[in-house]
């Protein structure tokens, strides 16, 4: 979330909130705290990319037994699985500007759905990707397994500096290269594509390190797969994001969004009901084929939203509730031939 947002909209930025993901940190515990994630997958390819301990062996060899009367002995195969621990430095409370230090469960959700289209395709291998509002990294790592390079974006030297710590403690767990993972300063409400530094600026200054290079933007506009999650939750913000999505899905390769939410429902004077508000204004930007078909037949660009069925999602990570309240849609641009 962005300060002059705030601004526009009258939000308190000194109020302090809370994410409902805090495991085992001490009671009025407000600095920096190292959560582990566990998640269990069957002993597969997937699993191979992961080096930490698991709960079962792996044999090189096979023994071979015989009954008493010479026959071959068949043992039934053991369903195996194996955790591994996705460690990520957050905080447990923070003001709004700064909401980007905490885990939120669509963090977590979307990253149960990283972890099952890895397990079940190889849709994500050797991608180039580019997540926005990356927050703590979390799901940018859990991509990095098996793409080629996650651009991880946020604002703010703290957010990033933050990323970056994520980034490095999980390297030897998720094996990715040190370059898979390029963390990257993003204000949405600016111009894509971003301002560039030279290779010499970033090397000597401090002020630049979250810069991007012209080979950056390259390489981003490449990108096959947007991520964001738990970015929407004020209108104007909303705005900015579907503004730079138009932008980033224009140009390149074709790409794909998967966006994962928080319903958040609050009390409104206006409908005497309790309503999720900042969930129906970006609903408004969505359009189902058939609407989008006839808009471009006018000349009208418009995003193409499909909701996916998380009954089809298996959970993964272990340490949140997935409830009704959670949701990730599929999100692709529509340019028309006037644009």
């Amino acid at each position: 979330m962005e300060a002059a947002s705030m601004e526009e909209e009258g939000v308190d930025e000194q109020q302090q909130v809370m994410s409902e993901v805090h495991l085992g940190c001490p009671p009025r515990f407000s600095g920096p705290y190292i959560s582990h994630f566990s998640f269990s997958l069957p002993y597969d390819s997937l699993s191979e990319r992961f080096s930490n301990s698991c709960n079962g062996e792996r044999h090189s060899s096979c023994q071979i037994d015989l009954d008493e009367d010479g026959d071959l002995v068949l043992a039934r195969r053991k369903k195996q699985s194996f955790n591994h621990i996705l460690s990520i430095q957050h905080k447990i409370i923070s003001s709004i500007p700064s909401v980007g230090l905490q885990v939120w469960r669509a963090a977590l959700v979307l990253a149960d759905f990283i972890l099952h289209k890895v397990s079940t395709s190889s849709d994500f291998d050797g991608i180039s990707s580019l997540e926005l509002g990356a927050g703590t990294g979390l799901v940018s790592i859990v991509l990095a397994s098996c793409a080629k390079v996650v651009f991880v974006t946020d604002i703010g030297t703290e957010i990033l500096d933050n990323c970056v710590f994520n980034a490095h403690v999980n390297a030897n767990v998720f094996k990715y290269q040190e370059n898979s993972i390029r963390v990257r300063e993003l204000d949405w409400r600016k111009a894509w594509p971003p301002d560039i530094r030279s290779t010499s600026d970033l090397q000597t200054s401090d002020r630049y390190k979250y810069s991007w290079t012209s080979s950056d933007i390259k390489e981003a506009e490449e990108s096959s797969i947007i991520l964001a999650a738990d970015v929407i939750y004020m209108d104007d913000l909303t705005d900015s994001l579907f503004n730079i999505l138009e932008k980033l899905m224009s140009c390149g390769s074709e790409k794909v969004l998967y966006l994962a939410l928080e319903k958040r429902y609050n009390f409104s004077l206006n409908d005497l009901d309790v309503v999720a508000n900042g969930y129906l204004h970006f609903k408004s930007y969505l359009k189902s084929e058939e609407e989008c078909k006839t808009l471009l037949e006018r000349g009208t660009s418009c995003f193409v939203g499909k909701l996916i069925d998380l009954d089809e999602v298996p959970k993964f990570v272990t340490e949140y509730e997935r409830g009704k309240d959670l949701e990730i849609w599929q999100i692709m641009y529509r340019r028309s031939r006037n644009s």
